[in-house]
């Protein structure tokens, strides 16, 4: 089995935390040798989530590998610098190596590939993300889920061992400097792997409410299959005939659903918003939130608007480096969904299974006509920035160091 995680990114501070409790699944350590080997989780999809009440019962039951500090040392050759993939607020990421049987460390080069995330100490409140990511990634398993290999707990310090994802996240893709530009078919393939992922959490026998659903989560692997990660903020679901859970508002500012920020009450509408604003992302090659841009342009959602229901007009908010090759009935159809996933009305919006639906329709043939479009805006070219589709005037791109392709670590509430 190969495994994979990749790490750079830039660190996120516009997000805090959140709490919840999972379930068990027996252990798969085999022992009887000298040698002990693990089985690591399979794609199988598993969503039984009975809750424990514990910490103790979390580590204990979880089908995760508690490593020793030692174990971690040794397979990132002591966290030397020339094995750190990245850094962020939470702390740091170092590329690893540990044999694939036994998930012991082995030499730089052999074995299995991971990244291994060492937080920052931040008291109580990095440690219940530590926990909530331990229990969620450790029992909830999906091929649209990043995999959780193991985890470290030795006094203060507190690490998580990941699949390396070789691709990185769609953030660094879709906004970092000199990154190629991703084909509308690769577009859509992330897009419907990702809805996959949250479908199956708000789909789940307990459902689960992910909480912070943006580009610089999701990551990809060498086949840009898309996978869900950071599940720090991620929250149980209503039980009964609630419909929501209220809870304290954390997330990411111009992802987060008006009706969360305004009340603190969370369903898995919430999540839908969220994903329409990476339909947003995918369509226009923009960030949620850009500072950067005029006032009118600087949220995402209140700028594409007006544009997203026309189908004369969406071209002048497509990604320039598309360079006009999209197939214009599946960049509408995409723009629908979008338009859809934003209401402002959380009873308006469809449900993941639903949009999952349509997305997957449109790997119709009939949808992935690309036709020669004229766009009156310039051509891009090397290093060129988009002008404003509404002022026709430069707007620099906003550029960072680089994306986050594993979780950022959250510091503040959105506002």
């Amino acid at each position: 089995m190969h495994i994979s995680l990749f790490c750079a990114w830039r660190p996120d501070p516009s997000k805090t935390a959140s709490k919840t409790s999972l379930s068990s699944f027996p252990s798969t350590a085999k022992s009887g040798s000298t040698r002990t080997s693990w089985t690591l989780p399979s794609y199988k999809d598993r969503s039984e989530l009975p809750t424990p009440r514990t910490e103790g019962e979390i580590l204990s039951s979880s089908n995760l590998k508690d490593f020793t500090l030692s174990d971690l040392k040794n397979a990132t050759k002591n966290f030397r610098p020339d094995s750190l993939l990245g850094e962020g607020g939470f702390g740091y990421v170092y590329k690893g190596w540990i044999d694939e049987q036994t998930l012991a460390p082995s030499r730089p080069g052999s074995g299995m590939v991971v990244a291994v995330k060492k937080l920052k100490p931040e008291g109580f409140q990095g440690h219940k993300e530590w926990l909530t990511e331990v229990d969620y990634l450790g029992q909830l398993h999906h091929q649209n889920l990043v995999k959780l290999i193991g985890y470290c707990s030795d006094g203060d310090n507190r690490l998580l061992v990941y699949e390396y994802m070789p691709k990185g996240s769609l953030e660094n893709h879709l906004f970092r400097r000199g990154a190629d530009p991703l084909s509308w078919g690769i577009r859509l393939k992330v897009a419907i792997g990702a809805a996959k992922g949250l479908s199956f959490l708000h789909d789940a026998e307990n459902q689960v409410i992910y909480r912070d659903f943006k580009a610089s989560n999701i990551l990809l692997d060498s086949e840009f299959n898309a996978k869900l990660s950071d599940f720090g903020l991620a929250k149980a679901g209503p039980t009964g005939d609630k419909t929501h859970v209220s809870t304290q508002v954390m997330g990411t500012r111009g992802y987060a659903a008006p009706e969360y920020v305004a009340t603190g009450r969370l369903s898995v509408k919430s999540d839908v918003y969220s994903f329409g604003v990476v339909l947003l992302e995918l369509l226009t090659g923009r960030r949620a939130l850009d500072k950067s841009k005029p006032h009118s342009e600087q949220n995402l959602v209140d700028w594409t608007r007006p544009y997203l229901s026309d189908k004369r007009r969406l071209y002048r908010i497509m990604d320039m480096k598309l360079g006009g090759q999209y197939p214009k009935k599946g960049a509408h159809a995409i723009a629908t969904i979008a338009l859809q996933c934003t209401r402002n009305e959380a009873k308006m919006r469809p449900q993941m299974s639903e949009v999952l639906e349509k997305l997957e329709q449109l790997q119709d043939p009939k949808y992935n006509v690309t036709s020669p479009h004229v766009d009156i805006r310039r051509t891009p070219s090397a290093g060129s920035v988009p002008r404003s589709p509404m002022r026709m005037q430069p707007s620099p791109r906003r550029l960072s160091a680089s994306a986050s392709p594993l979780p950022a670590y959250r510091t503040a509430q959105v506002h």
